[in-house]
């Protein structure tokens, strides 16, 4: 049985929306840290973290970056890049998931008093989880569909997405789970189809992870191929890998029962 309790919180004067799931029994492990996807949101997780934590035994946070679900949104989101007041202002540069992982994510866990967590990611969660992993102690890693380099089959696919936005029923799909919908929408399409973005890899950056590692991929992924998880494992060789047919974008909800056993093995094997 868990203690569910939702709040925001103030990180380097953003008010982010965060979900603490703590168990009524002592925790046996460290807390499990849940990163989303691009378009993700504590909501978006729907019940999934809390089933993995009640089944690892372990309390968990889940949080919405900055733009996405309650959380504070992103001024002037399609305007130019820029620092105003210490804040971040217009689009996303190249390097957003970098100062995730390096700047914001650091100063939640510190504030939290977390101290070597699981993490747990998502698509650009995962590429989030793996930067914050080569630079900060953590006690594994588990990553979904992450991206570690730029691949055409992504770009195709968030051009998709772009035209289902604007035109075709994606805005309606996601609003419910976003105070400001066009605000997590445009900070993350407009990043990733930037010409400063098609270069963006972090392959060699990775190298120095030292922590257990899990990296999941599905076999009919549209926005990455299996190259995302090898290139993984030829970087950072003591990886795990978990390779799922039947299996798009998001692992936990297309092979649940698949993913959570992978991951208890892993966990048992720390």
């Amino acid at each position: 049985m868990q203690v569910i309790s939702l709040q925001h919180i103030d990180i380097l004067g953003v008010r982010l929306e965060v979900q603490i799931l703590q168990n009524e029994d002592p925790p046996n492990g460290p807390t499990l840290i849940f990163l989303h996807e691009g378009l993700g949101s504590v909501a978006l997780w729907r019940d999934w973290p809390a089933q993995m934590c009640q089944r690892l035994g372990c309390s968990g946070l889940v949080y919405s970056r900055q733009g996405y679900g309650q959380s504070d949104p992103t001024p002037d989101v399609r305007g130019p890049s820029r620092i105003e007041c210490g804040q971040r202002h217009g689009r996303l540069r190249p390097d957003y998931m970098h100062r995730e992982a390096l700047e914001v994510l650091p100063a939640l866990l510190k504030t939290l008093g977390i101290a070597r967590p699981i993490l747990v990611g998502h698509s650009d969660g995962g590429t989030i989880a793996l930067l914050h992993a080569s630079q900060h102690p953590v006690a594994a890693c588990i990553v979904m569909a992450p991206h570690v380099m730029v691949e055409d089959i992504s770009v195709q696919a968030i051009t998709t997405a772009r035209e289902a936005f604007e035109n075709g029923p994606l805005r309606q799909r996601l609003a419910p789970f976003h105070a400001d919908v066009d605000c997590a929408f445009w900070q993350w399409n407009d990043a990733w189809l930037s010409d400063g973005f098609r270069s963006y890899d972090i392959r060699k950056e990775i190298e120095s992870i030292k922590a257990p590692l899990l990296a999941i991929q599905g076999e009919t992924d549209p926005y990455g191929t299996m190259a995302q998880i090898d290139d993984i494992a030829k970087h950072v060789p003591h990886a795990q890998l978990l390779k799922l047919m039947d299996c798009g974008h998001s692992p936990h909800r297309d092979q649940p029962e698949a993913v959570v056993q992978a991951v208890q093995a892993f966990m048992h094997d720390l």
